[in-house]
């Protein structure tokens, strides 16, 4: 399955990587080097992950997704997560609870809203 991420910068100099098509362990490696190098050059600037466009989320590439995150986010909190689809939410949490306080509360629907009250009480943010 093929990824791609466009990675585009606002006014504020703060930085979004649009996902589209599937995230597994093939794609996960060129994923976590350009992860890197976007932190490096851009040290003060906040990473958010954009998953609206991600199809699927592999169960072989998810716990090397995750611990790159959590790597870069251990120097210094830099990166989010924004359009968490609910299934992809379900195997974050199976991998690792504690990944979840990254992901923004964007929750639009019913069933997502019931989901953040179950993870650690985030209140809806989404505006229209």
């Amino acid at each position: 399955m093929t990824m791609k991420a466009r990675v585009s910068t606002d006014a504020l100099g703060n930085i979004t990587v649009h996902m589209e098509g599937g995230l597994d362990f093939e794609n996960n490696s060129p994923f976590q080097q350009e992860l890197e190098s976007l932190t490096r050059e851009n040290p003060s600037s906040t990473i958010t992950i954009d998953m609206h466009g991600l199809d699927f989320v592999g169960s072989s590439g998810i716990g090397m997704f995750v611990d790159t995150i959590k790597s870069i986010n251990r120097r210094r909190e830099q990166i989010k997560m924004s359009n968490v689809k609910i299934e992809f939410l379900k195997v974050f949490k199976l991998y690792d609870m504690d990944f979840l306080e990254i992901i923004e509360d964007q929750f639009d629907d019913d069933q997502t809203m019931n989901l953040s009250q179950r993870f650690m009480g985030k209140r809806r943010t989404f505006e229209n």
